[in-house]
């Protein structure tokens, strides 16, 4: 998500320094959460600045490489599973538990691979004949 922009927050910052106004109503007034109102006014009285927090480290990944390695041969070997069942075996030979979106996010963007679920054959399309009466000719 991104960070609400420098002017909304002066903005908020400048009509809680003209007083008369809560907190809560500067969050409703500018559609924006209580927490982040307080977060932002705590920001600016401590650190004297409204801009946003950088981020300067990225969660790291969930797998290493050689536990990704297995993943691709765990999809490779078996294209058409499930997360579910990906997340099972890949627990199984090498006892990391992950969540199923963690499977997915491993398969689509670290790995940049595709589940590819097998193509079933069409239904064949058959009339049934019904057993009720025709009630469209009065006949039964």
């Amino acid at each position: 998500m991104k960070p609400y922009s420098l002017d909304l927050r002066q903005k908020i910052v400048d009509a809680y320094a003209c007083g008369d106004i809560s907190q809560r109503k500067l969050a409703k007034n500018f559609g924006v959460t209580l927490s982040f109102v307080q977060n932002l006014l705590k920001r600016d009285r401590e650190l004297g600045t409204i801009c946003p927090k950088v981020r300067t480290e990225q969660t790291p990944t969930k797998l290493n490489a050689e536990q990704l390695e297995i993943l691709r041969q765990l999809v490779a070997a078996q294209p058409d599973a499930t997360l579910s069942e990906l997340r099972e075996r890949l627990y199984e030979k090498t006892e990391v538990f992950i969540g199923v979106a963690t499977v997915n996010r491993m398969v689509r963007w670290k790995l940049h691979l595709n589940l590819k679920k097998k193509v079933s054959t069409p239904r064949r399309k058959t009339l049934m004949k019904s057993n009720s009466p025709d009630l469209s000719t009065g006949n039964s």
